[in-house]
This record gives C-alpha cells, sequence and structure tokens, in this order.
C-alpha cells in the first residue's frame, strides 16, 4: 500500500539568496534517489522558508520494482573451451552478474551467438531502506556557502536544529550532528510553537496554524496580493523588481505587507538614490505616481502578523530617515566636488597591481574610444562628446555617494557632470557607458555612451587577458563575460561596422604601450575564442537552432551583427523542422566542394584547361553568384548572399557527374581543384554547412 513520505531539515535562518537554489536541488535529489532506487511515486513536492527544507513524496510505493533483465556477454566463439566448457571470459562473465555458470545460455543477435545471463532482483520493502537513505539525501545538499558548529565534522549552509521524518504514521529513525528525527516541526520564530504532525499529509496545515506559510507558492501570492491591494486602494504604482520580491520571499515565513512614509524634503535628492536606499539597504519597495514620479512613502513586509502594524510602520520609518538623511548629506557634500580634483583622486586608487590606477584605465579608455570614434568616421562633435565622457567616465567613483552605495556609479555621475555645466550628451555618456549592467538590462542608447562603453569594457577584457586572467568554469570575479556580452549587444544594438579582430588590435595596441606580459597574438586568439561564446549566447537567446549557430560560428565571426544576420538568414531557410528538403541539395554540394577544396595547392583557374562544357559553366555561375555574394555581405544582405550560394548548388551538381575531379591528368586536377577552392572560399565565409544536422 502506498504512503506519503515527508522529510523537513530545520535550520538556522538561511540566507535568503540560497533558498530556492537549495529547494529545487533538494526536489532534484529526491527524485533521483527514488529513479535509483526503483521506487515508484505519484509527485514530489518542494517547500522551503528561511528555517527549514521540506520535500514531501506523495503515493510512495511500498516495496521497490522487481527487476529482470537479460545481459549480453561474450560471443559463444570465446565463452567455450575446446573441450566445450566454459572459458575464463565467460566464467568472468557470469560472476560479474552475480549469475551461476549454469544459467548462462546463447542467443543470435545480427546473425552472432552470444552468452547471456539472466538477472533477477526482488525489491525490499520501502521502510527498510528509509533509516539509510534519508539521512544520505539531506547531508548530499551542496550550497554556495558552507559552515561548521560545534565539534562536528558536517559543513553545511546553516546548523541543523530539527530534523522530521515521516514515512505514512511513521517515524523514520535516523540521526544527523546530534539531532534525531522525529515529527515534531517548529512554528513561526516569535508567533508559533513547536507541534506534532502526526503524518504528511496534515503538514501544510500544522505549520500554517503555527503562522508558517510553508508553500512557496502561496507565500508569493500572499506578498503580491497584499502590495496590489495597497496600490489599488491608495492608487500608487508599486515598482516590484523580481529580485527583490525574490528576496523578501526567503525571508519571511508569515508575510505581512505594510506601508510607512518620510519627509517629502527627501524627494530634492535624485530619486535613483532613494530608490536604491530603499532597495538595498532596508528591502523595501518603493511607489510612485500615475505619472511616474516617487512619492514619499514605501511598501515593505514583515514577518509576522497584523498585531500592532502602526508600531512597526514607525519604526521603519525612524530606520529609513536615519538612511536618507545619511544620503542628503552624502549629496548635498557631493555638490561641491570639482570634477578636476575628483580625477586627481583616482590617481591614488589602484585598480589592479599589473594594469596601474583607476586613472591609468581612463586614461586607456579615452585612447580606445578615440581610436573607434576615428574608425567609425564619427562627425567632430561627436569625437569631442566622446573624449570628453571618456576623460571623466569615473570621476564619480570617489563621491561619498558611490562610496555609499556603489550601485550608484554612473547614475550619480550623470548628475553631478550636469550640475557641474558639462554638455548633456557628456553627462548622459558617463551613466550609458555602464550599460547593460547586467543580463537583464539595454546597451546605451546614445552613440556616446556606445563608444565609451565599449572602450571601457574592452580595456578590462584585454588587460585581465593580457596578465592571464581568463574567467575558467564558474570563476569570474572581474565579470568578464558579462562585459563581452555587453560590448556583443552593443555592437549589434548600434549597428556598428567594426570587426572584432581590429577592436581586439586597438585594446591591444594601447596596452602595448605600458608593455604586454603575453605575445599579442595569443591574447587576440583567446579573446576571439571567449567572444564567441558570448555570440554563441545572443544567437540562443534569438531561437537560433544550435546546429544553425554551430555552423556560422564554424565560418568564424569577425562582424558580430553580420553573424547574427547569417544565422538568421540560415534559419529561415533551413526552418525549425530539422531542414527544408529544397535546400539539402545545396547542403550537401557545399559540403562535398569544401572537402575535396582542402586538397588544392592554388586558387588561379585557367579556363583553356576546361575539358567539359559543366566546368565553364560552373566557372561562370561562380563568377555571377562571387559578386552578388560580396556585394550582398557588403551591404549586410545575408538573405542575399545566400541566396547568391545556393544558386551554385546546381551546376555544381551538374559539375560533380560530368567530371572526374581528382583526374589522373594533373593539370586537369590542379585547375578544377582551383575552382573548386574558389567557390569553397565564399561557402566557408558564409558558415561551416557541414555542422547542420537533419
Amino acid at each position: 500500500m502506498a504512503k506519503d513520505l515527508l522529510l523537513e531539515i530545520g535550520l538556522e535562518e538561511v540566507p535568503a539568496r540560497f533558498v530556492r537554489g537549495a529547494m529545487d536541488q533538494f526536489k532534484e535529489k529526491t527524485e533521483k534517489w527514488l529513479t535509483d532506487s526503483r521506487l515508484a511515486y505519484d509527485e514530489v513536492k518542494a517547500y522551503a522558508t528561511p528555517r527549514r527544507l521540506t520535500v514531501l513524496i506523495k503515493g510512495l510505493a511500498d516495496k521497490q520494482t522487481d527487476i529482470s533483465e537479460e545481459v549480453k556477454g561474450p560471443s559463444r566463439k570465446i565463452a567455450y573451451e575446446e573441450s566445450g566448457a566454459w572459458s575464463k571470459p565467460a566464467l568472468g562473465f557470469a560472476r560479474s552478474q552475480g549469475v551461476d555458470p549454469d544459467s548462462l545460455f546463447i542467443r543470435e543477435v545480427a546473425n552472432v551467438e552470444y552468452v547471456f545471463a539472466k538477472k533477477s532482483s526482488l525489491g525490499v520493502e520501502t521502510a527498510s531502506l528509509l533509516p539509510e537513505a534519508l539521512p544520505a539525501l539531506v547531508t548530499s545538499l551542496t550550497f554556495p556557502k558552507n559552515m561548521r558548529w560545534g565539534n562536528y565534522e558536517l559543513r553545511y549552509v546553516r546548523p541543523i536544529r530539527w530534523l522530521v521524518a515521516l514515512h505514512g504514521k511513521e517515524v523514520v529513525p535516523f540521526e544527523i550532528t546530534g539531532v534525531k528525527s522525529g515529527n515534531v516541526t517548529r512554528g513561526h520564530r516569535f508567533l508559533g510553537k513547536e507541534t506534532i504532525v502526526e503524518e504528511p499529509g496534515v503538514y501544510i496545515e500544522r505549520l500554517r496554524a503555527q503562522h508558517v506559510i510553508v508553500d512557496v507558492e502561496e507565500r508569493q501570492q500572499a506578498i503580491l496580493g497584499g502590495i496590489l491591494s495597497l496600490a489599488d486602494e491608495r492608487g500608487w504604482k508599486i515598482a516590484v523588481k523580481d529580485d527583490l520580491l525574490e528576496e523578501v520571499l526567503f525571508l519571511v515565513e508569515t508575510p505581512t505587507v505594510l506601508t510607512g512614509s518620510f519627509d517629502s524634503s527627501f524627494l530634492e535628492i535624485p530619486q535613483e538614490v532613494l530608490i536604491t536606499s530603499m532597495r538595498e539597504h532596508q528591502r523595501y519597495f518603493p511607489v510612485f505616481d500615475g505619472e511616474g514620479r516617487l512619492l514619499p512613502n514605501f511598501v515593505t513586509v514583515r514577518n509576522g502578523d497584523r498585531l500592532s502594524l502602526d508600531v512597526v510602520s514607525r519604526g521603519n520609518e525612524k530606520v529609513l530617515r536615519a538612511r536618507l538623511s545619511d544620503a542628503k548629506f552624502f549629496y548635498e557634500e557631493d555638490k561641491k566636488l570639482i570634477i578636476q580634483d575628483a580625477l586627481a583622486k583616482l590617481e591614488n586608487i589602484v585598480y589592479h597591481e599589473e594594469l596601474g590606477t583607476v586613472a591609468d584605465k581612463v586614461r586607456r579608455t579615452r585612447l580606445i574610444a578615440d581610436r573607434i570614434s576615428q574608425y567609425l568616421r564619427l562627425d567632430s562633435a561627436v569625437l569631442a562628446d566622446v573624449s570628453r565622457t571618456a576623460d571623466i567616465c569615473k570621476f564619480d567613483l570617489v563621491s561619498q555617494m558611490v562610496y555609499e552605495f556603489p550601485e550608484l556609479q554612473g547614475i550619480m555621475g550623470e548628475d553631478y557632470a550636469r550640475k557641474a555645466g558639462e554638455r548633456e550628451s557628456v553627462a548622459r555618456g558617463i551613466n550609458e557607458h555602464y550599460s547593460p549592467r547586467n543580463a537583464g538590462d539595454k546597451p546605451a542608447a546614445s552613440i556616446v555612451g556606445a563608444v565609451v562603453g565599449i572602450a571601457d569594457k574592452i580595456d578590462t577584457i584585454a588587460g585581465c587577458f593580457s596578465i592571464g586572467i581568463i574567467p575558467t568554469g564558474s570563476q569570474d570575479p572581474y565579470a568578464l563575460r558579462r562585459q563581452a556580452a555587453g560590448i556583443v549587444n552593443t555592437l549589434l544594438a548600434h549597428e556598428l561596422e567594426i570587426t572584432l579582430p581590429d577592436l581586439f588590435q586597438i585594446a591591444l595596441d594601447v596596452h602595448g604601450e605600458r608593455g604586454l606580459k603575453r605575445e599579442a597574438y595569443d591574447i587576440s586568439k583567446d579573446m576571439q575564442e571567449f567572444f564567441a561564446l558570448r555570440i554563441k549566447n545572443v544567437l540562443s537567446d534569438h531561437s537560433i537552432r544550435y546546429d544553425v549557430v554551430d555552423a556560422v560560428l564554424g565560418a568564424g565571426v569577425k562582424d558580430v551583427r553580420r553573424a547574427v544576420l547569417r544565422a538568421q538568414a540560415l534559419q529561415a531557410i533551413v526552418g525549425s523542422d530539422g531542414g527544408k528538403a529544397e535546400f539539402r541539395p545545396a547542403v550537401e554540394a557545399f559540403n562535398r566542394v569544401c572537402n575535396l577544396a582542402a586538397k588544392a595547392d592554388s586558387k588561379v583557374v585557367d579556363a583553356n584547361l576546361f575539358a567539359d562544357p559543366a566546368e565553364g559553366r560552373l566557372y561562370e555561375a561562380w563568377q555571377a553568384a562571387h559578386g552578388k555574394f560580396v556585394g550582398a555581405s557588403a551591404q549586410a544582405n545575408m538573405t542575399e548572399a545566400l541566396s547568391a550560394l545556393s544558386s551554385l548548388s546546381v551546376p555544381v551538381v551538374v559539375f560533380f557527374e560530368a567530371v572526374m575531379v581528382m583526374a589522373e591528368d594533373e593539370a586537369l586536377r590542379r585547375n578544377r581543384l582551383a575552382l573548386l577552392a574558389l567557390i569553397a572560399d565564399d561557402v566557408k565565409e558564409f558558415a561551416d554547412f557541414a555542422k547542420l544536422s537533419g
């Protein structure tokens, strides 16, 4: 008879950012254990709060599934001795399968006879597996950071304080770090108390009675419902960022939404400062009016009931008032900051011991930005704005506001630069050059911000690669992946006509003035491979098929925009169903051309050596297609470029049917291979069609 199984790990408060990952991992490992253990079940549900991680297995079978399987061993030819007895390989096979040699039998597979063993195993009772399996499951969980407590060797996210393990109504006995499993859970730290869980089915309600909403979705809906109710009631727009909602969700067990206010005089401070202070330091949700203006109110979530909410609200207001008073002081002091004095202070801030100070980085960024601007042939007014923006893009790093709120870098720079009388385009560029700041952010909107942003990011990447700091695995302390992705997205957003090799060269030339620890060629090669992975992610984000991505990247990526357009053009013609049938002959023709062209030692074609009309027709077809291909590629019309290549498929097929490429006559052979090499150059510039599947 099937029973439910409940396993709860009671902990000291776990950091909010770890909880969802741990909950999901707990569920995944439980499901894997059930599968590996041949235990049937109906469903696995996972729950979590800051103080507990729980899995509830519904309809768990009372015993393992019986198994009976036939395992193939050595062929009959080597399974017998000349005497007719089993050979050593056969006996070894029987031993490895745990069966008696006399039970081995012969079966034919694909006209060859093999020795087989039949293995049978009866499932054991589920209850007998649990005392050993459950503690192993608990201790198998991994976390970003662990700790030890007492004299115990176990490293875990936080100390384990209680364990609930129920199989039906029976407690599954085991012990971890001196904590014995039982059927007693703990409610809300202040509002609840210990309570007995008689069976898994009453777990959620027993905790609800002790002021704990253990279901994550239910708790989230309670928070969102409270926020929306307040917004409707007061005519507010409440900004609910997903990351803040996620954090609050795992800070509380019984959420109660409340509101508070602050003195409207604080609204004289830039609203980004107020929002950052509320979100990052206090976990408050900012409130706006219908026009998007920040109001002197906030919304927060209490870990408790509605008792004395007014007192709680006043306490939150008091804390926020102190925070905002500090921010106001910093802001007033920063307005006295002179940009040139701030830049001088950057000389004393070490950026990296091998890459100099922040001032050194700013000077490199200026040089790189100027050279990118010249490469792009930007007009003189934009050139001047780019230079000035690059010169002062980091001056706000020495401001008190950015020291207190590092996430406001650039934002405060824009405000202070505007107040100092800088041009609007320069002030905007200071802020925008950090964009995109994260995966969901947009690239810089202005060309000034875009160019300075690319210069800043490529300086960081080139500098780090030049001294051997290259991301591996999950290690990326300088966020180089994010910065490379930012460059790629900015190039695409502004359709900038600069190739990656040229961009790398500009950056490495500037870094070369201080001397490079590695060869520039090796650094550039590593950077190209690094950026190729970022472009692969971008193509995947554009819903490009994996094989199309591989085909396009196989041709190399110099121009980011054209790489994306090539992928989109190829995706359009092969479709999402494994490839359109009418395009397959072209792919096969291209692949055969490229394979044979690899044997060519020249690309000089002599029309006088054509021995068959098919050769002349293919050469003429290539000349026409090549002109269209080059022209379309120059105009970034990759659909037309692919069409030009596709027009060669029929002449290529006719060519292969009419002549033998690898002719005995050396002159004929060299001439035909040279013709294929010309075609292959165009094909390989577009994609490696051999990587297409289907």
